[in-house]
């Protein structure tokens, strides 16, 4: 998306993508920008570089220099010490291809299992759909709803439209959980009403229809929810091996009701803020998380459901997230690539393991995922580190992480 630039001493990177200065999805908070003098512009223009400026009133600014800032806090995440050049620019351009083709993977993720799914409802086997638990589907379908709301803020265009195939995928298997009985209703329902309003309201956002302080509603109600649903469910997960009871929740959600209450008054400082907005974004990747770690569980506790599972899918699943782990890393989102390559390597790669234990796949086929998904790992790590200068691939890794 192209930004509306205007002359000033101090350009500012708002929250748009600058066209063929630079093409960073990122939207970093702390930015420098620097005017480049006549002679300076001349000598540009002599080495052929005009595709690389942008003409403010006879000035140019001819890049951004940005600030290495930790990316634990996701909110300030871009790619860091950079030096521009044809690779860099290049692979830049990949990543953002990659992270829309996972489109694709992601499309077809949920298809196999909702064709397993409904030819075991078909012939009246209800007790397949228990391989895939619920609980599991439903952190996922709330993980992607505030991921959608995530990425939008973000205008990662390509990761939204994952998200939102997530969304509407992970519905309809859910709404076949709920015709096999293995989902009570009363959940269904209000699952449905939270995630139908959601989708509106993001879509609004995208296309600034929607009113700011509604906004912000929103934000505060996927942080509640989302901080309160989590400790709940993982708790859950465990019943009943553990007693059941609605405690975990019930404290997570009078602390978020509170901490959202303080922050609407005004009474939280500014540092407290920046921590609620930490904990309610790492909230929604740890959601999205947990679902792999369910039905992992799940297998381990019923392995003969194991044959209610999609091999097909939980390809799908590792090949969509290992899209979206080259641009996750190169704009330095630490959250982003975290729930990138833990779906990867826990509900794609994991559950090909199970499956590949219980004799359901070929070891052919598990060989064959397993070597691509390593070596696609080892690939983006080593480019990413080799179009930012590095030596060594594990440096790309520890700016992701420390910001230096």
């Amino acid at each position: 998306m192209e930004a509306s630039l205007f002359s000033v001493d101090k350009v500012p990177l708002l929250n748009y993508r600058p066209s063929h200065c630079c093409s960073f999805s990122s939207y970093p908070k702390k930015l420098e920008s620097f005017v480049c003098t006549e002679s300076h512009f001349r000598r540009i223009v002599n080495n052929k570089l005009q595709s690389k400026k942008t003409i403010f009133s006879g000035q140019s600014v001819c890049c951004y220099r940005l600030k290495p800032v930790s990316a634990l806090s996701s909110e300030d995440t871009h790619p860091i010490n950079q030096v521009r050049g044809q690779s860099f620019d290049q692979w830049d351009s990949l990543t953002a291809k990659f992270a829309a083709a996972a489109n694709l993977p992601f499309l077809l993720l949920q298809l196999p299992q909702i064709i397993l799914n409904t030819r075991n409802l078909l012939a009246g086997n209800k007790s397949a759909l228990l391989a895939i638990p619920w609980l599991g589907m439903l952190t996922g379908l709330l993980g992607n709803i505030s991921l959608l709301s995530y990425f939008i803020k973000k205008r990662e265009t390509e990761a939204v439209v994952v998200q939102m195939l997530g969304v509407i995928s992970m519905y309809a298997v859910i709404l076949q959980l709920v015709i096999a009985d293995a989902m009570p209703l009363p959940h269904f329902i209000v699952t449905s009403i939270v995630i139908a309003s959601g989708l509106v309201l993001n879509f609004m956002r995208y296309f600034q229809l929607l009113d700011g302080e509604i906004w912000h509603f929103w934000e505060e109600f996927i942080t509640i929810g989302g901080l309160s649903a989590l400790p709940q469910v993982m708790w859950s997960t465990f019943v009943p091996y553990i007693p059941h009871t609605v405690l975990p929740g019930f404290i997570a959600f009078s602390t978020a009701v509170v901490a959202v209450f303080l922050a609407r008054m005004g009474k939280l400082s500014e540092k407290g803020i920046g921590i609620l907005g930490f904990v309610s974004g790492w909230t929604a990747t740890l959601l999205f998380m947990w679902m792999p770690v369910s039905q992992m569980w799940t297998n381990i506790l019923n392995p003969e459901n194991v044959k209610g599972l999609s091999a097909v899918s939980m390809l799908l699943a590792m090949i969509g997230n290992g899209l979206l782990i080259p641009r996750a890393l190169f704009i330095r989102d630490l959250m982003w690539f975290t729930g990138s390559t833990w779906s990867c390597v826990f509900y794609g790669w994991g559950n090909l393991i199970c499956l590949y234990c219980f004799n359901n796949i070929s070891k052919e086929f598990f060989l064959a995922s397993s070597f691509g998904f390593l070596a696609w790992i080892g690939i983006t790590v080593w480019r990413d580190a080799k179009v930012h200068g590095y030596n060594s691939p594990f440096s790309s890794l520890k700016e992701m992480i420390f910001g230096h």
